[in-house]
């Protein structure tokens, strides 16, 4: 594959070919002049001064995704949008214009036609023709500008597809359009497309292992049975459908039971994997209650609690299947660890002002980059001096209400619990603040 420089490269490649046509069939002694070949904008090719010198300017006008290729698809990624998996390359088709510029008579014409000629003749740009062009000799390799030395290492030559030449056919009206959109006056032109160049990123993939064969032997036919199919609206590997926090909750909890539903979710070495993309967080736990199809059950230790933090996690089954002997990972669905209160109820009296200062003891503790605040009934108060990590934030309750009030603290957006939804109907935890 080749480099962004490749652009860069095709048009130096066409340049060198230009010029060695033009010195091979001794143009410049036909015209009784020199002859330049340029790769500028067409307004910059005339100098200010409106003398001509006789010259061909190849100016690279449109660069546009190949059709054959451009749907092989864009850069991928794992679940987490952490690892890159493919790095398809960027394949482009090169549209030039080769205008003839002169101040004589018939010469840009003539120098015309010897473009046309040359292009006609080299349809492809084979490697060693970009070799030569791109690698510089010795003793003219160090008096080079940096930029044709980088064309070099461009790869180029060394990409799958060759590079093709072939004519275009520009209406009078994209011609127009053309030199009017660059502010420059007509002059003697041909355009051709160039395709087709794979530029590829070259940033390091995850790729997997080579697969050592396709299933058990078929003692009949004495062949691997490869994919079996089974008829049936539900697939036949591990699946999530939901996940359920204990007592009808919202949000999860440490130390609580999460329900994962789903199917096929029985077997031997069963585990959740949990994530956090945020915190950086990939961990296995083992997954416990009965060993069923339908379910499988997690809790989160406290114990682990700092490695744990509130936010937005994605759980994932893992487990051997009945009658296999390697692991298989289910879907990924996502969940939200809330944070949980352990010093409520409490009772707090308010100073001389009319304050009064709480401290709320939670788990996980709080980390660096995260938001908390506590709601006292309605009413959300700032934490006083954080410095996380920490398990305990003091609030400052000015003009505070004297009374009971439900508290629930709020870190990222997710709240501790306040509702016993395992009730019917549903009724308030005693999560209050009696404010004296």
């Amino acid at each position: 594959m080749s480099t962004a420089l490749a652009i860069a490269g095709i048009t130096a490649v066409l340049r060198d070919r230009l010029n060695d046509g033009l010195v091979n069939h001794n143009v410049a002694g036909l015209l009784g002049s020199t002859v330049t070949v340029s790769v500028l904008a067409p307004d910059r090719v005339v100098p200010t001064d409106g003398t001509e010198s006789s010259q061909l300017n190849l100016f690279l006008y449109q660069a546009l995704p190949n059709p054959a290729l451009r749907n092989q698809g864009l850069p991928s990624h794992d679940a987490d949008g952490r690892q890159r998996l493919s790095n398809p390359p960027l394949a482009l088709d090169l549209r030039y214009l080769i205008s003839a510029y002169s101040g004589g008579d018939l010469h840009a014409e003539i120098l015309l036609g010897y473009a046309m000629q040359l292009m006609h003749e080299f349809p492809i740009l084979t490697r060693d023709m970009i070799r030569t062009a791109l690698t510089p000799s010795p003793d003219v390799g160090v008096v080079l500008p940096p930029a044709l030395r980088a064309l070099a290492d461009c790869g180029l030559a060394d990409q799958v597809e060759l590079l093709r030449i072939t004519p275009l056919n520009l209406s009078t009206e994209e011609s127009s359009k053309l030199w009017s959109a660059t502010l420059s006056s007509l002059r003697p032109t041909a355009a051709y497309n160039v395709s087709v160049v794979l530029i590829e990123a070259t940033r390091t993939t995850r790729s997997a292992l080579p697969v050592l064969n396709r299933g058990e032997v078929d003692p009949v036919s004495g062949r691997e049975r490869g994919i079996i199919v089974a008829p049936g609206l539900v697939p036949p590997l591990p699946g999530l459908d939901s996940i359920l926090p204990a007592g009808n909750q919202p949000t999860a909890r440490l130390g609580h039971t999460i329900v994962l539903h789903g199917h096929h979710l029985n077997g031997t070495a069963r585990e959740v994997v949990l994530a956090n993309t945020r915190f950086a967080v990939d961990e296995v736990l083992a997954a416990g209650g009965p060993n069923l199809g339908e379910r499988m059950e997690l809790v989160i230790p406290q114990a682990r609690a700092a490695e744990f933090p509130v936010g937005v996690y994605t759980a994932q089954a893992r487990l051997v299947m009945p009658g296999q002997g390697e692991p298989r990972d289910s879907n990924r669905l996502a969940f939200a660890l809330a944070p949980d209160i352990g010093n409520l109820p409490q009772a707090v009296a308010r100073d001389g002002n009319g304050d009064a200062l709480v401290s709320i003891a939670f788990t996980p503790e709080l980390r660096a980059g995260q938001r908390a605040s506590l709601f006292v009934g309605q009413r959300e108060i700032e934490p006083q001096g954080v410095a996380a990590p920490t398990a305990t934030l003091d609030f400052l309750i000015e003009d505070a209400e004297p009374g009971e009030h439900l508290v629930r603290l709020r870190i990222d957006g997710i709240d501790s619990p306040i509702v016993n939804r395992g009730a019917t109907p549903p009724v308030f935890l005693n999560r209050r603040l009696t404010i004296t």
